[in-house]
């Protein structure tokens, strides 16, 4: 059975109603019937693509406090030593998955801990692979804290069509490896920043599984 997250419910539920509205009303003012077939298939696929969007399967996670999990299902896009500068202000490897609207954008805890840190930050809506995205578009940065990694901090970033992100994450929350950690609406990026040293399990261009692909580990 197909599940979908809750924060499609309403856009779902709205998308519906207009599609079967549309449906009903070619038939009633169009006399052309290619015209008619044409509209409510295109409505059709509109409809499809909603839904497939806000799809939320579900993902069997092994738990590992001595592993980092993809957050995301997307592709690798960036692997690099950075200066992390919010929160660090210090050297981490940065490992970036870009997201394409029809990858799954549930967001999961890349690791089990504690939240250490929460915040929203407005910006622009750059194209999510853009080298500047991660410090100047509509973002939420969070910092997670276990025994085995100590701190790592992920960054849930906008896209050019992503105009909403949802973050759960609370200051002080426990949190479990592979839950539900937010959405993303259209299109966007996540940014995981880890201790250098961290051994790294994937390679630029590689696709990965939201809560189920290892990319890093102790």
């Amino acid at each position: 059975m197909i599940r979908f997250h809750k924060e499609g419910y309403k856009i779902i539920s709205i998308t519906f109603i207009f599609s079967i509205s549309i449906i009903l009303l070619v038939e009633r003012f169009f006399d052309a019937i290619l015209a008619i077939k044409i509209t409510q298939i295109l409505t059709l696929v509109f409809m499809v693509l909603i839904l497939q969007f806000f799809r939320n399967p579900k993902r069997n996670t092994i738990l590992n406090d001595n592993q980092i999990i993809a957050s995301v299902d997307g592709k690798v896009v960036v692997i690099e030593e950075v200066e992390e500068t919010e929160f660090f202000k210090d050297k981490r490897i940065q490992v970036s998955i870009f997201m394409s609207p029809i990858n799954v954008h549930v967001t999961r805890y890349a690791m089990s801990g504690e939240i250490k840190y929460s915040k929203y930050h407005p910006g622009k809506y750059l194209v999510a692979w853009h080298p500047k995205a991660s410090t100047e578009n509509e973002r939420t940065t969070v910092v997670i804290e276990n025994n085995s990694f100590g701190k790592i901090l992920y960054r849930q970033i906008a896209g050019a069509l992503a105009k909403r992100i949802v973050n759960y994450a609370k200051v002080g929350d426990t949190v479990l490896q592979g839950t539900d950690a937010g959405f993303i609406k259209f299109g966007s990026r996540v940014d995981v920043f880890l201790p250098i040293g961290t051994k790294i399990n994937v390679k630029l261009g590689e696709k990965v599984v939201g809560g189920v692909k290892v990319i890093a580990e102790k």
